[in-house]
């Protein structure tokens, strides 16, 4: 009885931190706090473009010395300042030494519930769609991957990475100034792909769902 109440707790505990966690992405996307949405925007954008130019090892390593220089050169200073003005302030940075970072064992088996509930829907989805369940399922499939040639064949990897980190800093941004008219817009398309689906579906043997 105790440990299904401690797995509540904790499972409990888990939904907390994601709907926390995903309040305060949407806060950055959203630009709530300018300073803060700015750095983590600045920040993925310097290191996207560190890697056009740098391999992964050396921007990790030059990262990782920046970081370095940064708190051994802090560490160096206090220790002077204490010497010279013979104070007793300890460590400088003592308060997140003694941060707890370690995940426990339930934390860790809900990480790799949660991957294996992924990982498992996304093979179901590729099998479904590979093995041609749905006809018009697979055939929409394959124009995604065919317009993907062409994306792929103007743009590498981190072209695309970089494009995506300016669309989610902008669009939410965008769409919340001008919902109405991108709703209208939206309505539009998906009333013509439904249209030329369903001409697709009529023409096709084979390719109309069940339910219809």
């Amino acid at each position: 009885m105790q440990a299904s109440t401690m797995a509540a707790a904790d499972s409990t505990k888990m939904e907390g931190f994601w709907s926390n966690w995903k309040c305060q992405v949407m806060e950055l996307l959203h630009w709530r706090n300018l300073k803060q949405s700015g750095l983590v925007f600045g920040s993925l954008l310097l290191l996207l473009f560190s890697l056009t130019q740098f391999s992964v090892v050396s921007v990790v390593a030059y990262l990782a010395l920046a970081a370095l220089s940064a708190t051994v050169s802090f560490r160096v200073y206090k220790s002077v300042l204490q010497a010279v003005q013979k104070t007793d302030e300890g460590h400088p940075f003592k308060a997140y030494l003694e941060v707890e970072m370690s995940l426990s064992h339930d934390q860790m088996q809900k990480y790799a519930e949660n991957a294996q509930y992924y990982i498992n829907n996304t093979l179901k989805e590729l099998r479904r769609l590979f093995l041609v369940q749905d006809l018009v399922d697979s055939l929409k499939f394959a124009v995604l991957m065919w317009l993907l040639t062409y994306v792929g064949a103007l743009f590498n990897g981190l072209t695309l990475l970089i494009m995506v980190v300016v669309s989610m800093f902008s669009m939410p941004v965008v769409y919340e100034k001008y919902q109405a008219q991108i709703d209208q817009y939206l309505d539009l398309i998906r009333t013509q792909v439904n249209s030329v689906v369903g001409k697709i579906q009529e023409k096709i043997p084979g390719a109309k769902r069940k339910a219809e």
